[in-house]
């Protein structure tokens, strides 16, 4: 079966990866709708896992007072990370939006339990980091779910754990992996937030693509993906 998507669904799978954006603000007041919300999580629940462990758990939260702790911990930890950035960096830093925690109608934490299933998991033994890796697979289709539903999803990681384990009452060996805001939007950015604001720029696919060996640049057994991925460029 080597093409059983039409263009038309690809032009859809790609939009949605293109489109995805990390939303801090331009989160309006209009409700999620328990049918995409279910959506979006069946999507999530069908990410790829190491030894099908399905490590993953999804917290719902709308409490308003659940809310208001977990902003409580992000400033806290916003204001110790901005004390290892140097001016004029660190008045910047300072000033962006990085979250919308209160503004957006369902905030949902996404965990890692490393205990399901017993100690054996098929594939995690000699890489035990790849429970978290399948963690972060099921975020990244809830993400792109979320785009394709005109929902907006912003991961906050300016947060302390211990904190987050606490209010939601997570066991021990729990894991929270991201804390996501979700809802509508007015608005979708053209390009991510930390781009348009100057604070980084996205790296060139060519500067990014080794051949082999680390930092091979060059390798003729792969000429013509170099040059298309030179030609983009160029």
């Amino acid at each position: 079966m080597e093409d059983d998507f039409t263009d038309e669904e690809k032009e859809g799978f790609y939009k949605a990866i293109y489109s995805r954006r990390d939303v801090r603000s331009h989160f309006i007041s209009k409700p999620i709708e328990d049918e995409k919300l279910s959506k979006i999580l069946h999507a999530a629940h069908h990410a790829p896992s190491v030894g099908f462990s399905q490590p993953w758990n999804f917290i719902l939260i709308k409490d308003q007072k659940t809310k208001k702790k977990i902003k409580e911990s992000f400033e806290e930890e916003k204001k110790r990370s901005s004390q290892i950035v140097e001016e004029p960096k660190k008045s910047k830093y300072l000033s962006f939006k990085l979250e919308g925690i209160l503004e957006s109608p369902v905030n949902l934490c996404v965990t890692y339990d490393p205990s399901k299933f017993g100690p054996f998991v098929i594939g995690r033994s000699s890489i035990p980091e790849a429970g978290i890796y399948s963690v972060c697979c099921a975020i990244q289709n809830l993400w792109l779910s979320a785009r394709a539903e005109g929902i907006g999803l912003g991961w906050v990681s300016i947060l302390s754990n211990e904190i987050l384990k606490q209010t939601l009452g997570l066991p021990e060996h729990v894991v929270p992996i991201a804390y996501l805001c979700l809802g509508y939007v007015n608005e979708f950015a053209d390009k991510p937030d930390l781009e348009t604001a100057g604070w980084l720029q996205r790296l060139n696919l060519k500067d990014v693509v080794y051949y082999e060996k680390w930092e091979e640049r060059e390798n003729s057994d792969w000429k013509e993906i170099q040059s298309m991925i030179q030609s983009k460029f160029d």
